[in-house]
């Protein structure tokens, strides 16, 4: 992959841990210039930006809390100021409180869908101006609940099949810009946010997942990264509007998930590649565990 993205901008957001950091180590190793976007956990974006920068590329290090529009205008500020232009956008940060439908409260839907599909718009707004004239690359993330039920996984899972259909569309609008739009599904992903999903349970589901996945494993953030880097690439000039499933085949038989304990009620969020927020409304708290908040 070495040069298929020399001297490119690439911004990955939710990049300090999981999928966000294996991609955008991958963009850089590739020759991108790339943009760490984090919430709060600063010390894995650091040492992202540090393992880029030992690569010969740049690397700007930027928090923002991409629930808020006004964080994501500040993002794009930063890379304006210091690239000027933007030539890759990857959408991975992602946020949820794992509970069932009837006892979700309405900051639940809110966060969630403010992080996962307002600032898909938010950044695309902002991003395609800055790709005029260079043949951008806006990549999403989804996942396999965007299309298959899991359990407690219903409000993250309908967001990503928004992010899904809003990529879909953003192709339509930005094709005459010379702008690609795809999306990445992952299946299982051996990450944090993973195992801390299924707990002690992680072993034996992952096991199952992969005796009933043809390729016979579960996916590592690096198979998902490669692929990012595919779709950002010129080899992938003419493909856009596409969900391209990064699962070993894993869609293509019948799922083990029924047979995984679920997690239980109000369990929590898994802290996946980007922060842990614990900003819940005193008059409604939530139980101690499920307090934390992914954004990967």
């Amino acid at each position: 992959m070495r040069g298929l993205l020399a001297d490119r901008v690439a911004l990955v957001t939710g990049s300090a841990r999981g999928i966000g950091r294996a991609t955008a180590l991958a963009m850089a190793e590739a020759g991108a210039d790339v943009v760490v976007h984090y919430r709060r956990h600063r010390a894995e974006a650091e040492a992202v930006a540090d393992t880029i920068r030992s690569r010969g590329r740049q690397a700007l290090l930027v928090e923002a809390d991409l629930e808020q529009e006004s964080e994501v205008h500040r993002l794009f500020n930063r890379v304006q100021d210091a690239f000027g232009h933007l030539d890759i956008l990857v959408a991975n940060a992602a946020a949820t409180a794992f509970r069932p439908l009837a006892e979700l409260k309405p900051h639940h839907l809110e966060r969630t869908y403010r992080l996962v599909v307002f600032s898909l718009v938010w950044a695309v707004q902002r991003a395609a101006p800055l790709m005029e004239g260079r043949q951008g690359r806006i990549i999403t993330v989804s996942g396999h609940g965007s299309h298959f039920t899991l359990p407690l996984y219903a409000t993250i899972g309908s967001a990503k099949s928004a992010v899904e259909s809003l990529t879909r569309y953003l192709a339509y609008e930005l094709g005459p810009r010379r702008i690609t739009c795809n999306c990445i599904a992952p299946g299982v992903v051996d990450t944090d946010s993973a195992r801390y999903y299924t707990a002690e349970r992680w072993p034996s589901f992952a096991e199952a997942v992969a005796r009933h996945t043809p390729l016979g494993r579960v996916a590592t953030p690096e198979d998902v990264a490669r692929v990012a880097v595919f779709l950002a690439s010129d080899l992938a000039g003419f493909v856009t509007g596409q969900v391209i499933a990064v699962d070993g085949g894993l869609t293509l038989t019948s799922a083990p998930f029924e047979a995984l304990p679920p997690p239980r009620p109000g369990s929590g969020t898994v802290p996946s590649s980007a922060d842990r927020e614990r900003r819940e409304s005193p008059a409604d708290p939530l139980p101690p565990a499920a307090q934390g908040w992914t954004k990967s």
